[in-house]
């Protein structure tokens, strides 16, 4: 078995001991990602919405460079910061997600740097 680390320019580089994502057999895991424009390492502002819109990006960016896409996830897990952002964090998870793959939603006590939202991927090659 060989893992493969993912890593892309187009998305947040990895912060700590961990990989933008990995593959594996044909499956690739992605970290954890948060609203962070990779341009400048700064969390993106503004309402859930447009945080969630940050992070479907940078998962697009690290599932393309891993041969992958949205289309191709199997699972996701997203933390809110605020369960009451539910409604709205789904509508944009929609536009990202329209093979609706398995999901678990939780929320959580505080998410890093403050962020609203992070979704991690398990999407197939």
């Amino acid at each position: 078995m060989t893992l493969k680390k993912i890593h892309t320019e187009k998305a947040p580089a990895a912060v700590g001991p961990y990989s933008q994502a990995i593959e594996v057999n044909g499956m690739v895991f992605t970290s954890g990602q948060i609203p962070l424009d990779p341009a400048t390492g700064e969390l993106v502002e503004g309402d859930v919405q447009a945080q969630a819109h940050q992070v479907f990006k940078n998962l697009t960016a690290v599932l393309e460079e891993a041969g992958t896409s949205m289309e191709k996830a199997v699972k996701t897990l997203c933390f809110l910061d605020d369960m009451a952002d539910f409604a709205a964090f789904n509508e944009v998870y929609a536009q990202y997600f329209t093979e609706k793959p398995a999901r678990s939603c939780f929320a959580v006590k505080a998410l890093p740097k403050g962020a609203l939202c992070e979704v991690e991927v398990i999407a197939v090659k």
